[in-house]
């Protein structure tokens, strides 16, 4: 293999593979990053991969120039180190011997040691697992979305997941396709974030579908959207999930594979309250701000933010108390308010979390007591369980 790459394309690439490169493992293998270079019709591509046996990561530059193909499969790390070294040369020439990479810029000759690219777990190819073949799995289902409904889908739910928990099934996101809507779904136990997207072309009567997408997965895919009209293919099969950038004419310029949590999601649909008789809308920006300010006086033993909502002055008060540290009294209008005064505590974070990840300016907060869940929309396409804390 003989390939002259613009170094700050590699660069990207290498930075991007990395966080599919297994931190500590048994198998070297699984702390390299395999090169493949390849020409066709006049065209050169070099192709990078990195798997870590939970995820793995397939992407191409064509910033290249293709002396002779070939394959290599070396070190992440020393490869990083060297291309990051390396930043004042617009070029950097790659070139290999049987398990040995050069690596050379204008005044710099670095030899990396690798291991035979047979070794290199496969990665599947996204049209095998389309068509079954190659002894792929087949998909049980494949759709396409466009990046950026995809990439706010992920925002609007990852962040509610578990982070360490016994339970599998919560440390992932659901991923459910049913007819001609998209529906992702997290919680780890004690919110709850569900978020929804029309499927462009979706099928009509197309089978309903759904798999628990661990959140390193997830997190990897929002690295790799860029431009958010491009289509993203996606493969479902019994254990894993593609996703594929690009058209379905090409390979696409990268390829995500993610094994799937084992394991029931909750049933979510019976967390969702729905005899909440108080209804609050309120400017998105302004609450955001009112929640950070009440949370600054509070500690890891009083987590909590007391919120009370005045329905005749349209008014909220956010109150918040910690010991020997102090008190904050915050108070901000709404927009409007519908039903009975209610008092209610509330973690801040779990409150400024959602409002992150909601771009409409005015937001709607259902309510029934002190002591039941809070719920949180945006319109049709996000709502946001949050169960209520102790002030006492």
């Amino acid at each position: 293999m003989k390939v002259i790459c613009d170094r700050g394309a590699l660069m990207d690439a290498i930075n991007l593979v990395s966080g599919a490169v297994a931190a500590r493992s048994p198998k070297p293998q699984l702390g390299c990053v395999k090169l493949v270079a390849s020409k066709s019709g006049g065209a050169g591509e070099l192709t990078l991969s990195a798997t870590d046996a939970e995820i793995a990561l397939r992407l191409s530059i064509s910033q290249v120039d293709v002396q002779k193909a070939g394959e290599v499969l070396i070190p992440a790390d020393k490869l990083r180190a060297i291309v990051s070294a390396e930043d004042g040369e617009p070029t950097l020439t790659l070139e290999s011997d049987g398990e040995m990479c050069s690596i050379k810029g204008a005044d710099a000759h670095f030899k990396v040691y690798g291991y035979p690219a047979a070794d290199f777990p496969p990665i599947p190819e996204f049209a095998d697992v389309v068509a079954g073949k190659m002894d792929a799995p087949k998909a049980k289902a494949v759709l396409t979305h466009p990046a950026g409904s995809l990439s706010q889908l992920v925002a609007r739910t990852l962040f509610a997941t578990a982070r360490e928990t016994s339970r599998y099934a919560i440390n992932g996101v659901l991923f459910k396709r049913d007819g001609k809507r998209l529906e992702m779904v997290a919680t780890d136990g004690r919110r709850l974030a569900l978020a929804r997207a029309p499927l462009s072309g979706g099928e009509k009567d197309a089978k309903a579908v759904s798999c628990i997408i661990p959140s390193k997965g997830l997190g990897m895919l929002m690295k790799l959207i860029s431009q958010h009209d491009e289509p993203v293919q996606i493969a479902i099969t019994d254990a894993q999930i593609l996703f594929s950038f690009g058209t379905a004419a090409s390979p696409g310029r990268a390829v995500l594979v993610s094994n799937l949590v084992e394991g029931s999601f909750p049933p979510y649909e019976d967390v969702i309250p729905k005899d909440q008789d108080k209804k609050v809308t309120f400017d998105r920006d302004v609450l955001a701000s009112a929640v950070r300010r009440a949370a600054l006086l509070t500690n890891e033993e009083s987590r909590g933010v007391r919120m009370n909502f005045k329905g005749k002055d349209k008014l909220l008060e956010l109150s918040s108390r910690a010991a020997e540290v102090g008190e904050a009294q915050i108070r901000c209008d709404l927009a409007g308010y519908e039903g009975d005064d209610v008092e209610i505590g509330f973690n801040p974070t779990f409150v400024t979390d959602a409002l992150k990840v909601i771009s409409e300016p005015e937001v709607i907060m259902e309510l029934k007591a002190g002591n039941k869940p809070g719920l949180i929309k945006s319109g049709t396409d996000f709502m946001y369980v949050v169960m209520p804390v102790s002030l006492s």
